[in-house]
């Protein structure tokens, strides 16, 4: 087992202006994450009607020019995923990376990730910047973050999640990543979808799955090995409010997610000034990303029903295989449970 060797700085021996750059890179990665889409596509119709709206123009004119690049690779960007204030981002919770095998460069993979958490915070530290090196726990692997197709219909912020390593989690997307020559392609798809955010309480570990079978059809027509990846502590890091299932509140949340893509929650967390009161600062509650064992996939460029059925059941074992082996390690009560739906 490896585990990411850029070790978080313990919290009683941080420097209070480290404490304040670690709050603040947290504060941001939230505010991106809820509010940079809507700013700039307001921005870019606000300024339409305004004396610069040749600024508009030109950008619609980049956008429908560029419309297809996410598609087709996106523009990752190395410096982007080095940034510092990922570093710190990575120290806040801390976020640890966990690497159980190794995953040779000769072969491509689809990494299953879980859970999907309010805002995958651990998944993007680990595979969508170089937080915790990992380039250097898997050399000669890509990552590739597919992330919600809407997103990048959204001006500027696009641009941003490309950077990242971002596509689109649509076929045509994945499929073009997954048809590179270079092998060594690694696509991580959380599974689960938005759909599972609506389970993000704290303390449990409830999987949207049992249906969700695209990814291992996409693996068999690609012959790319699945690997299961856990996230401790994504669901603990905000408070969530939770609705019976059947409820008329639960049923509102399930259509707008078939209506828009994503799930409106309601969540909180800590007050970015004071502790004790509620606010968007995430709870610096410890995350680790544990990488398990591929599961080998022969390739078939039109899968079977009962192909699909089969390699989706050794999924689901060696996925609830990896969560008992690390649970306790990683915090989570010997008897507690993963619930898959």
């Amino acid at each position: 087992m490896d585990v990411s060797t850029a070790l978080p700085t313990s919290a009683a021996s941080k420097t209070p202006q480290k404490q304040h750059l670690e709050t603040m890179s947290a504060y941001q990665f939230v505010l991106t994450f809820l509010f940079m889409g809507p700013f700039f596509s307001f921005l870019v119709i606000f300024l339409l009607f305004t004396s610069l709206w040749s600024l508009s123009v030109l950008y619609l004119v980049w956008l429908y020019l560029d419309w297809d690049t996410p598609k087709q690779g996106g523009r990752r960007s190395k410096w982007l995923r080095n940034w510092t204030i990922w570093k710190l981002l990575r120290d806040y919770f801390p976020i640890k990376l966990v690497k159980t095998v190794e995953l040779p460069p000769d072969k491509n993979y689809i990494l299953g990730a879980h859970p999907h958490g309010i805002m995958c915070t651990g998944i993007f530290c680990n595979f969508a910047t170089e937080a915790n090196g990992f380039s250097q726990h898997f050399p000669g692997i890509q990552p590739w973050f597919a992330g919600l197709s809407s997103l990048f219909c959204l001006p500027v912020y696009r641009d941003y999640i490309m950077c990242a390593g971002a596509c689109p989690v649509s076929q045509q997307s994945l499929d073009f990543i997954l048809a590179q020559p270079q092998l060594g392609q690694a696509v991580v798809i959380v599974v689960g979808g938005a759909q599972e955010a609506l389970h993000s309480v704290p303390g449990e570990h409830c999987l949207i799955l049992r249906k969700r079978k695209g990814f291992v059809r996409l693996a068999l027509r690609h012959g790319a090995s699945l690997v299961p990846v856990y996230s401790f502590g994504e669901n603990d890091i905000f408070r969530l409010k939770a609705f019976a299932t059947g409820s008329w509140q639960n049923r509102c949340q399930i259509a707008f997610k078939k209506l828009m893509g994503f799930s409106p929650c309601i969540f909180w967390g800590r007050s970015l000034f004071l502790t004790n009161s509620w606010g968007l600062l995430p709870f610096s509650v410890p995350i680790t990303t544990v990488v398990g064992r591929p599961i080998p996939v022969p390739q078939r460029s039109h899968p079977t029903t009962e192909e699909v059925d089969h390699y989706h059941t050794l999924y689901i074992k060696a996925l609830q295989q990896l969560f008992e082996e690390h649970k306790e390690s990683c915090g989570v009560p010997a008897s507690t449970c993963l619930t898959v739906i």
